[in-house]
C-alpha cells in the first residue's frame, strides 16, 4: 500500500498525459444536449452507445466512479458520458483478467488464432461506424478514422497466421544424444495504457498478439476518448459471448489512480504504455521496481530529411501529409524538415503555397471536404501558442500559420517556421500540433547529425535519389531511429514490420515482425535422451 501511495503521488505530481487526463464533467455540460440524441449521429448508436455509458467491463458492464464527458473537439460540444471505474473497480478487472487467463491459457495456439479471426470479422462488421466515432471523439478526417480501425483488422489477420507459426528453435547440443529446445510462453495479464490519438488502433496492436500468445489483456483508454473504447470493448464482447468465453479482455476506465494501480500490481505482468516520455519514463521505473515488463511507445521527434538529389514533388506530398496529417497529433508526425541549402528556397516556396491551399480544406472532421480537423483539445491549442510564442522569441520566423482560428472547437491554423538554429531548445521539444521547423543544411553527413541529436528517436525519412546515402542513411552510421524510412514519410507505418522507437521514445515494439516475443516468457529447454547423463563444458562430477 506505502508503495502504491508513493507511485500516486509521483505521478499526480506531472502533467497530464498529452490532455489525456482531462475530465469534462461540470454541470454545464451534462445538461446540454448530447450529439448522440440527434439523428445525424445514429451510428454512434449502431456501436451500443447511449447518453451515459458504464466504462468497466469485466464479463458484466460497471462503473462506480466519476463521469467523464466526451466532447467533439470540432464543434467543442458533448457527445455522450461514461462512468469510470474506481480503484477497486481497477482491482476487480485485474482479478478478472487473472482469472479469465487460467482458462485462455490451455487453448491450442490456432484456437487462440480463429478467435482472434473473429474479433477482426467483428471489427469488419462495425468498420463504419466504430471509423466515424474514432474521427469524431479524436478530431481526425474520416478516412484516419476508418484507417485506424483498419489497422486493428489487420492486426488480427496478422494474429490469425501467428497462431500457427511462432516458434522457438532447436539448438545443437555440445553433449551426444541431448537437444536443446526454446519454448516461448505466455506471461499473463497484459495491461494497455493507449493515447487519446489512436484509441482503438493501439489496443488491437497490443491485443491481437497478446491474445493470440496466450496472454489476457487489460485496457485503460485515455479518459477524453472513453467512447471508443467502451464501443471497441463491447464489438470484442459479441465474440466472448458467442464463443462461451471468460472475458479475456477487460475494461477500466479512469483516471491517474485507476492508471498508477494498473502500473504498480504485480499480477500485471507487462504494461504496454503509449504516451508522454516524461510520463513514460516514470512507468518503466515503477514496474521495473516491481521486476514487471514494459512495452513503452513515448514521443517523436521526427525528421525529414530533403537530400540534394531528391524528387521534389514526392517530397513535399510526404511532407504536406507527414506536418499536417491527424492536425499534428500522430507521435510519427513530420516535426522538423532538414533540407540542403541548394534546395531550401524553392523547397520552403512550393510548401508554404501548398499549406495555403490546405487552409480551405481546414474542417470538422467529418465532413467529406476537410482535410484538416481540429486538434484534441484546448491544452493541444495553449501548447501550439506556447511553442510559436518560444520560437519567436528565439529569433524564428513565421512562414505560413501562427494562428488559432476563432471557430467552434479547437482549431488551429498548420504553421511553418523557419530561421532556427537546428539545436533551439523549441526546436528539441515535440510540441504535439501541426508545427514543423523548417533547417538549411550543407550536407547529408550534417542531416544525419541533426536527426539523431534530439532526445526522442522514433521515425525519420530521406528523400533521396542517391544510392550511396540511401545506404549511408540506413546504416551503422545514419538514422538512430527506430523506423528510417527513404522516399516516403515519417508518418502511415504498416502493421508487418514492429514499430517502436529508441532512446527516449522507449524502445519498445508493437505489431508485427517479431514484436510477439515481447508478451512471452522464454525457456530453454535441454532434453537428454543419451540413457547417462553428461555435465556441459566436459566437467566431470561422479562418484563411483
Amino acid at each position: 500500500m506505502a508503495q502504491l501511495q508513493r507511485a500516486l503521488s509521483l505521478f499526480r505530481s506531472l502533467p497530464p498525459i498529452q490532455g489525456l487526463a482531462t475530465f469534462h464533467s461540470s454541470s454545464k455540460l451534462r445538461n446540454e444536449c448530447y450529439l448522440i440524441d440527434s439523428p445525424e449521429y445514429s451510428f454512434l448508436r449502431d456501436v451500443g452507445l447511449e447518453r451515459e455509458n458504464p466504462g468497466v467491463f469485466v464479463g458484466s458492464w460497471k462503473g462506480s466512479g466519476q463521469v467523464m464527458i466526451s466532447v467533439d473537439p470540432g464543434t467543442a460540444k458533448p457527445i455522450a458520458a461514461v462512468r469510470m471505474g474506481t480503484v477497486q473497480e481497477m482491482d476487480e478487472s485485474i482479478r478478472a483478467g487473472v482469472d479469465a487467463y487460467k482458462e485462455w491459457s490451455k487453448v491450442p495456439a490456432p484456437v487462440r488464432g480463429d478467435i482472434v479471426r473473429q474479433i477482426g470479422d467483428e471489427l469488419r462488421k462495425y468498420k463504419e461506424p466504430l471509423g466515424k466515432l474514432v474521427s469524431l471523439e479524436v478530431g481526425k478526417i474520416y478516412s484516419e478514422g476508418q484507417g485506424e480501425v483498419q489497422e486493428s483488422i489487420d492486426i488480427c489477420d496478422y494474429g490469425v497466421g501467428l497462431s500457427r507459426i511462432y516458434a522457438g528453435q532447436i539448438i545443437n547440443s555440445e553433449r551426444p544424444d541431448h537437444t536443446i529446445l526454446e519454448a516461448w510462453r505466455p506471461l499473463g495479464l497484459i495491461g494497455v495504457i493507449s493515447a487519446y490519438n489512436f484509441p482503438n488502433a493501439v489496443f488491437g496492436w497490443n491485443a491481437a498478439i497478446a491474445l493470440t500468445t496466450g496472454n489476457t489483456v487489460l485496457w485503460k483508454g485515455a479518459p477524453s476518448t472513453s467512447l471508443v473504447s467502451v464501443a471497441t470493448t463491447k464489438v470484442l464482447a459479441e465474440v466472448y459471448k458467442r464463443n462461451d468465453l471468460p472475458p479475456i479482455t477487460t475494461l477500466c476506465q479512469g483516471g491517474a489512480d485507476v492508471g498508477q494501480k494498473m502500473v504498480c500490481d504485480k499480477r500485471v505482468k507487462l504494461v504496454s504504455f503509449t504516451g508522454s516520455c516524461q510520463t513514460g519514463r516514470n512507468v518503466g521505473v515503477e514496474v521495473q521496481k516491481r521486476f514487471g515488463k514494459v512495452i513503452l511507445e513515448l514521443g517523436g521527434n521526427n525528421a525529414l530529411i530533403i537530400d540534394e538529389s531528391a524528387n521534389l514533388k514526392m517530397a513535399l506530398d510526404a511532407a504536406l501529409f507527414g506536418c499536417i496529417g491527424t492536425a499534428g497529433q500522430r507521435c510519427t508526425t513530420t516535426r522538423r524538415i532538414i533540407v540542403h541549402q541548394k534546395l531550401y528556397d524553392k523547397f520552403l516556396k512550393d510548401l508554404t503555397n501548398k499549406y495555403k491551399q490546405i487552409l480551405s480544406r481546414i474542417g470538422h472532421q467529418l465532413e467529406c471536404n476537410t482535410l484538416v480537423g481540429p486538434v484534441h483539445s484546448q491544452q493541444n491549442i495553449d501548447n501550439y501558442q506556447a511553442s510559436l510564442k518560444e520560437a519567436l522569441s528565439l529569433g524564428g520566423t513565421v512562414a505560413f500559420g501562427g494562428k488559432v482560428i476563432p471557430r467552434d472547437g479547437y482549431f488551429v491554423e498548420p504553421t511553418i517556421i523557419t530561421g532556427l538554429p537546428h539545436d533551439s531548445p523549441v526546436v528539441y521539444r515535440e510540441t504535439f500540433a501541426p508545427i514543423v521547423y523548417v533547417l538549411k543544411c550543407k550536407s547529408v553527413e550534417e542531416a544525419i547529425a541533426w536527426n539523431n541529436e534530439v532526445d526522442q528517436g522514433l521515425s525519420s525519412a530521406i528523400f533521396t535519389e542517391n544510392v550511396n546515402h540511401v545506404f549511408k542513411w540506413i546504416g551503422a552510421q545514419g538514422s538512430d531511429c527506430g523506423i528510417v524510412n527513404v522516399n516516403t514519410t515519417t508518418n502511415g507505418a504498416e502493421i508487418g514490420g514492429a514499430f517502436g522507437g529508441e532512446k527516449h521514445t522507449g524502445g519498445g515494439r508493437e505489431s508485427g515482425s517479431d514484436a510477439w516475443k515481447q508478451y512471452c516468457k522464454r525457456a530453454t529447454v535441454t532434453v537428454n535422451h543419451s540413457g547417462d547423463l553428461a555435465c556441459a563444458q566436459g566437467v566431470v562430477f561422479n562418484i563411483e
